[in-house]
């Protein structure tokens, strides 16, 4: 389950780093690689939305896997 954690937080740092481009420069990286809105570029979006969905509800779950909640409550 490690190696989904680590798969999701790749995909949002791409996310997150593609929304900074859009920010700051108005430069959608995913589109200009992929094509503005073709079914893989759309697919990209759609996977980048469900794993930040994934990280917000699993935090608790994610953190005792990591062995971080005992680490935090000190």
């Amino acid at each position: 389950m490690k190696i989904f954690d680590v798969l999701v937080a790749i995909l949002l740092v791409i996310g997150g780093l593609n929304w900074g481009l859009v920010g700051l420069f108005s430069f959608d990286l995913v589109a200009s690689i992929l094509g503005d809105m073709t079914l893989l570029s759309r697919l990209i979006y759609i996977v980048v939305g469900v794993s930040a969905v994934y990280q917000a509800l699993q935090w608790k779950a994610i953190q005792k896997r990591w062995g971080l909640a005992a680490v935090e409550s000190r």
